[in-house]
């Protein structure tokens, strides 16, 4: 054989098989009895063989042609229901879903966002991973990236969507209050400052004499709480907490208005699987009903 045949010569071979005709072939394949007949006529250069006896009235398989049918019909008929299966193709958003979010998001937003949208969408199902390590949603197989960025952000390998800007603002222990005061301003020496690592970075505060550099909003809260010093995290990380009158909002003009903005990433390249496309949409719309 002088090259491998196209899969859909041999497609057209098996509808010819099957249907006992070049023209029943053709309107099962709506293509033209002609495209048919040239398809036939280029398998069987290929192959170096007749495959189909042609007579006025009928077609029938030749020795070499039954051969090929025997070893090609099942393939092809398994081929056609797994491409038809894919979960990307279903009519509905379905698949495993591999999502990795920071730290702070996965643990206080993610249940309530994911469970809402299992509801409606029961056949995703998730992988879900959560880190504050910005890593490469391709290189470990991900399908989106939820990350706080400071926009505009330009990345030629990833579709953006900005998802919310949270609020946030600075808070203390009643007891940490007590025994040191309140500041007057942000910054000051006087106090312990508990910094995240992308605040500082965000808002370029590296002149601030830092008591705790941290990179994890949770335990920012968790080391505010317990006295150790003043810190800004976003509002719905502090809110639980303020609640129960373990920490309290510190009034004063905050570092920066400069502030990082939520956003979905996803690989760029090809067609967005539904499953994607649909929890995005979903996260976007859910996210303007609950805003951080």
């Amino acid at each position: 054989m002088k090259e491998t045949p196209d899969p859909r010569l041999l497609a057209t071979f098996v509808a010819v098989a099957e249907e006992n005709s070049f023209s029943k072939a053709a309107q099962k394949l709506r293509v033209g009895k002609g495209t048919v007949s040239r398809a036939i006529a280029k398998l069987e250069s290929l192959v170096g063989a007749e495959l189909i006896h042609r007579t006025t009235h009928t077609v029938a398989l030749s020795t070499a042609g039954a051969a090929l049918y025997e070893r090609t019909a099942q393939h092809l008929k398994a081929l056609d229901e797994a491409l038809i299966d894919l979960p990307e193709r279903a009519e509905k958003a379905s698949g495993v879903l591999r999502l990795t979010t920071p730290h702070d998001f996965g643990v206080i937003v993610l249940p309530r966002l994911v469970s809402q949208f299992s509801r409606r969408y029961p056949d995703v199902t998730f992988d879900l991973r959560i880190s504050n390590r910005h890593t490469d949603i391709i290189e470990q197989g991900l399908d989106i990236a939820i990350r706080v960025v400071m926009l505009p952000m330009k990345n030629s390998t990833m579709t953006l969507r900005p998802l919310c800007v949270p609020t946030a603002a600075l808070y203390a222990a009643p007891s940490y209050l007590a025994r040191r005061g309140k500041p007057k301003k942000f910054g000051t020496p006087d106090h312990d400052w508990i910094l995240h690592q992308d605040v500082v970075s965000f808002l370029r505060l590296q002149h601030v004499a830092t008591k705790y550099l941290v990179d994890d909003f949770l335990l920012v809260r968790n080391l505010v709480r317990d006295g150790a010093g003043i810190g800004p995290m976003p509002t719905f990380v502090a809110e639980p907490y303020v609640n129960e009158g373990l920490l309290v909002t510190v009034s004063i003009p905050p570092p920066s208005p400069r502030r990082g903005t939520y956003v979905v990433l996803y690989p760029s390249s090809g067609q967005v699987p539904k499953k994607v496309s649909a929890f995005c949409d979903f996260t976007v719309a859910w996210l303007r009903r609950h805003p951080l």
